[in-house]
C-alpha cells in the first residue's frame, strides 16, 4: 500500500504511547484529517517516508562510495589491461 510516494507496511501494527506537547497533538490531528487518515496512519505515514528517504540517502551513499572505489580499482589496473590488450592485438 503506498501513501504520498511511500510504502506503508501492512504487517502486524503495534500499539504504542508517544508522548508530545498539546500543540503537535493538535497539529497532528488537525493534518491527519485533512489528509483523510486518523492519527495513527498519519503519524505512521510521516515514519515511512522518512524511513524511505533514510534508505534512499544509504543507497546514494553506497552508491558513491563503491562508483569510487571502481574508478579507483580501473585507474590501478589500466596498465595491466593495456599490457594485456597490446599483447593480444600484436
Amino acid at each position: 500500500m503506498t501513501s504520498g510516494g511511500a510504502s506503508v507496511s501492512t504487517t502486524e501494527t503495534k500499539k504504542v504511547t508517544v508522548s508530545m506537547s498539546e500543540e503537535l497533538l493538535v497539529f497532528a490531528d488537525r493534518m491527519a484529517e485533512s489528509f483523510g487518515k486518523t492519527r495513527s496512519g498519519f503519524i505512521a505515514s510521516l515514519l515511512s517516508e522518512a524511513r524511505e528517504r533514510e534508505l534512499e540517502r544509504l543507497a546514494a551513499e553506497g552508491y558513491r562510495y563503491f562508483s569510487a572505489e571502481a574508478s579507483e580499482f580501473a585507474a590501478a589496473s589500466e596498465s595491466a589491461v593495456a599490457e594485456v590488450m597490446d599483447d593480444d592485438y600484436r
